[in-house]
């Protein structure tokens, strides 16, 4: 009697690992299909943007003779290695949604580098620069990401010609300039607390080397949700349509919606908003935001434009997130 011929054990092997492989790609694949392909609102409503900052890397401390910088940023992670051990301990994202994912990503980008400089020999050349200033491995250390959202009635009009004079009289060209615009920002918006309706606040601490990157996909996510930015002031940059553009919304809209991003170098302890009082704190907090901590800042509102509105669903479909206070 024949015997059955088998295949090869080594193919079957290796179907088994490019199944294993597939399977693994498919639920990430489809995790980034559910949070990033999301819904926006059909008609988006213009809106108005102030903001700058930089991510450069601090300068180090000269010592034993060596006179070359330390600075401009860090492409292959922090010291020697990996950098596991700054990682890991900084994971955590407060609220979840868009904000979180986006930040996961970043680290995820931090770690595929960090595989390809241990792989070239980069983490190596960095501990080496660590031990030339001092012995140990040089760090920026973590920063603080945050973001808050908040959706007004339509009637805080004073809000939007606040910030639209802000836009025209700010310096966001140094960080005492973003400091002021933090402020007043906080500020117009604790003036107006029987108009707040809706909000979220989020915050999530990632490496200094995955910071730029991940406040840029926040701010290009809030800035998407825009039909355009009729006045901007970015980075001592400034922008603005016409007055006749720009104005107070139409009669109808129903909200207003404004989203703060802030990357600071000290963390940042901001609790869950469900209340008022909640929020009214969390402003005073972020508010208080010192200069000298403030990497950088975005302002971004909606609507700006004359005529334009932002209904109750719009507002929901952009700003899932929020919570009704």
């Amino acid at each position: 009697m024949p015997i059955p011929r088998s295949q090869p054990l080594p193919n079957r092997s290796l179907k088994r690992l490019l199944n294993r492989c597939l399977s693994a790609l498919l639920v990430p694949a489809l995790l980034i299909g559910l949070l990033v392909i999301q819904p926006q609102a059909s008609e988006a409503a213009s809106g108005g943007r102030i903001g700058g900052g930089s991510f450069r890397a601090p300068s180090m401390p000269r010592s034993g003779g060596y006179s070359r910088s330390y600075g401009g940023g860090y492409n292959r992670g922090y010291g020697g290695g990996i950098g596991f051990p700054f990682i890991i301990p900084i994971f955590g994202f407060g609220g979840g949604g868009l904000f979180g994912f986006l930040i996961l990503m970043a680290i995820v980008g931090v770690l595929v580098n960090a595989f390809r400089g241990a792989g070239s020999g980069g983490g190596a050349n960095n501990a080496l620069a660590g031990e030339r200033y001092g012995g140990g491995a040089i760090s920026a250390g973590p920063v603080t990401m945050i973001q808050m959202q908040i959706g007004l009635l339509a009637s805080a009009k004073a809000l939007q010609n606040d910030l639209r004079q802000l836009a025209a009289s700010a310096d966001t060209s140094t960080p005492s300039g973003l400091q002021r615009v933090l402020q007043e920002t906080t500020l117009a918006l604790l003036r107006q607390p029987d108009l707040w309706v809706y909000a979220n606040v989020e915050t999530g601490n990632v490496p200094f080397n995955a910071a730029e990157a991940t406040f840029n996909r926040l701010s290009m996510t809030e800035r998407s949700k825009l039909r355009a930015e009729l006045t901007s002031n970015v980075n001592g940059q400034s922008s603005s349509s016409s007055e006749q553009d720009r104005g107070d919304a139409d009669a109808t809209n129903d909200y207003i919606a404004v989203t703060v991003l802030v990357a600071s170098r000290r963390p940042v302890t901001l609790q869950q908003v469900e209340t008022g009082e909640g929020l009214r704190e969390a402003l005073r907090i972020l508010g208080s935001t010192a200069s000298s901590d403030l990497i950088a800042l975005e302002v971004i509102w909606q609507p700006d434009g004359a005529g334009d509105v932002l209904s109750a669903d719009e507002l929901v479909t952009a700003y899932p997130n929020m919570q009704h206070l």
